[in-house]
């Protein structure tokens, strides 16, 4: 069994307040939980209107099937209009 962490370090450059980084951040997770086959809950930086850091967790029986899986999902919030990757970070446990 492989399973993949992948931590996304985001920055909301149109977020005026915490309500605002809401709405973009439930869009993002809901748009990437029902896109790929995994977990998503924001899990630090809560508190700050303009950040946000997602963990997202990946199982399998194949690793290279985890990191392809993992590294789409990167690309897919590179690809978002309202967040910015500021950096992330794949590993596995």
């Amino acid at each position: 069994m492989h399973v993949g962490i992948l931590q996304l370090d985001l920055m909301i450059p149109e977020a005026l307040t915490l309500k605002d980084k809401r709405r973009v951040i439930l869009s993002l997770k809901d748009r990437i939980a029902n896109s790929h086959n995994v977990s998503v809950a924001e899990v630090d930086r809560l508190d700050e209107h303009k950040r946000s850091i997602i963990g997202i967790a990946m199982v399998s029986n194949d690793k290279r099937y985890v990191e392809g899986g993992l590294s789409k999902i990167v690309d897919m919030v590179r690809m978002n209009p309202g967040v910015n990757l500021v950096d992330y970070q794949i590993e596995f446990a």
